[in-house]
């Protein structure tokens, strides 16, 4: 199929160099204007000037941007993607994204004779680059099974999680319960470091035992105990995330406290660390208020 991708980001770049490794015709756009001129020269995709340049003749358009308000604001005027994507096409959205936003953005092109699926996707760079993401798709199922191909050159496991909003349901929730498990997981090894217990013991017997989780068996070992802290996905778009899924629980009535506690504390954490700390950097906040370093 003929693909557009927009929004090369940290996890954007390597999905859509799969779809270009796969040899299907490709075009990009980027608002860094060079990212996208720079991943055209190196992959042979076709780099475009517009959105709406991008989308002229794909078959699906892909993006990938850090928040629903930004795919909305790339519809309209001249060089948006209303003006390029043509009927019958398909927009598949893989930002983590919002319910709400996605259904108003499923309807402005449903007038035009455009499908969209919500799409986002988790696995991080790494998975992004091995093609083994996790897509969680919100939308009609017959549109998911056109446009799968695509998806499966960066996904290993697609679901269809049920209408438009649903995808995005997910990934928020799935998203706040890594930020709950890197809160707990800080605040209980803070409190055995000063209790003296060594953190690199407790979270050996922690991962051989019903508290584990991939926060404590992967990222306190690989980023936390020896303070490397890489930047991977940074800690704004997580407090986005966690906001998002509180937003799920209030407009379906569920209590959720300890989401609305996590927003509200990575919020915090979000002041006190700015904008281009990585998730994982959320544990200096408690360390610093614990007044101990877990090491």
């Amino acid at each position: 199929m003929n693909t557009a991708f927009l929004g090369l980001g940290a996890i954007g770049r390597p999905m859509a160099a799969r779809i270009a490794a796969a040899g299907g015709p490709l075009a990009v756009w980027n608002r860094t204007t060079q990212r996208a001129a720079d991943f055209a020269r190196e992959t042979g995709a076709r780099h475009a000037t517009t959105p709406a340049d991008a989308a002229r003749d794909a078959d699906v358009v892909i993006t990938c941007l850090p928040v629903s308000r930004d795919v909305l604001a790339l519809l309209d005027g001249p060089d948006g993607l209303l003006a390029g994507m043509k009927k019958g096409s398909t927009l598949v959205d893989c930002t983590s994204g919002d319910p709400a936003t996605s259904r108003v953005i499923a309807a402005r092109l449903a007038e035009r004779g455009i499908d969209f699926i919500d799409a986002p996707v988790s696995g991080g760079v790494t998975g992004a680059e091995k093609g083994t993401l996790t897509v969680m798709v919100g939308g009609d199922a017959s549109v998911l099974d056109r446009v799968r191909p695509v998806l499966e050159t960066f996904g290993q496991k697609i679901v269809h999680c049920g209408e438009i909003g649903a995808g995005d349901a997910v990934k928020a929730v799935n998203n706040a319960f890594l930020a709950v498990h890197v809160l707990a997981t800080a605040e209980g090894l803070a409190a055995l470091k000063k209790a003296g217990v060594d953190p690199k013991l407790a979270l050996d017997v922690i991962n051989a035992s019903s508290g584990r989780s991939n926060t404590s068996m992967n990222l306190f070992p690989e980023r936390v105990l020896n303070r490397a802290f890489p930047r991977t996905f940074r800690l704004a778009l997580l407090e986005k995330d966690i906001g998002i899924a509180a937003e799920v629980a209030r407009e379906n009535r569920v209590p959720a406290p300890i989401l609305q506690l996590t927003a509200d504390l990575f919020r915090i954490a979000r002041g006190e660390l700015g904008e281009v700390a990585d998730h994982v950097e959320a544990v200096k906040m408690v360390e610093a208020w614990a007044g101990v370093e877990i090491a």
